[in-house]
């Protein structure tokens, strides 16, 4: 049997065909799922299993801050972070040996680049200390510590059973248009960074300066 033009020789592997006779050959190419609906059971069991475990306290464990992901692409959304910087828990004035104490996650490595994170943040703490119930780890009168929430309060508590224990705020997506201002059109926002990076440079100098000027004033 000739063939027409210098084309490579038919090799068919029917192996990998999906046939009557060769279909016993590819099951080992095939994934099943058929455990599907147990692993969900099993999962769902599980998260029962470690709030069961975690009770009274909240199933998600610590409570985390909101943050913005690294890089251009991810930077407009938010998600949680590892844990809450000491800035933030000193605006929210926490005490950061306590904060670890009643459910607090605390990173010491991160920083605050901008106000608005550092606010956001410390209201999220602000309204997890005003939710917040202390259960005295011993019974009696006298394993009561200062601090602790009245016992009458601690009756029939609900165990909170949120992935983020405070849900992380969706950002608008969508701007309405509307006119530029007169003010906007005035601001220049390279002017104000260059004055933010001079006033940085020279804060030192300034501070020096004023320092001597303080001491032969009262001299």
């Amino acid at each position: 049997m000739g063939h027409a033009g210098n084309n490579v020789i038919p090799n068919v592997h029917f192996r990998k065909v999906n046939g009557c006779q060769t279909g016993r050959h590819n099951r080992v190419f095939m994934r099943t799922w058929l455990d599907q609906a147990g692993r969900k059971k099993r999962r769902a069991n599980n998260r029962k299993a470690k709030a069961a475990k975690l009770f009274p306290r909240p199933a998600a464990g610590n409570l985390r801050p909101v943050v913005h992901p690294p890089t251009q692409r991810y930077n407009m959304k938010l998600r949680l972070g590892k844990g809450f910087t000491l800035a933030e828990l000193k605006e929210a004035k926490i005490p950061k040996k306590q904060a670890k104490t009643i459910g607090i996650a605390v990173d010491h490595r991160r920083r605050n680049r901008c106000a608005e994170s550092l606010q956001a943040n410390v209201q999220r703490l602000k309204l997890y200390m005003s939710k917040l119930l202390i259960f005295p780890k011993k019974s009696g009168k006298k394993g009561v510590k200062k601090g602790d929430t009245p016992r009458s309060e601690l009756q029939n508590v609900a165990q909170n059973t949120l992935r983020e224990i405070i849900p992380v705020p969706k950002p608008d997506l969508r701007i309405k248009a509307r006119a530029i201002t007169k003010e906007e059109k005035e601001k220049s926002a390279y002017k104000t960074l260059k004055k933010a990076r001079t006033d940085k440079k020279y804060l030192g100098a300034k501070l020096k300066k004023a320092k001597a000027a303080s001491g032969k004033a009262e001299e």
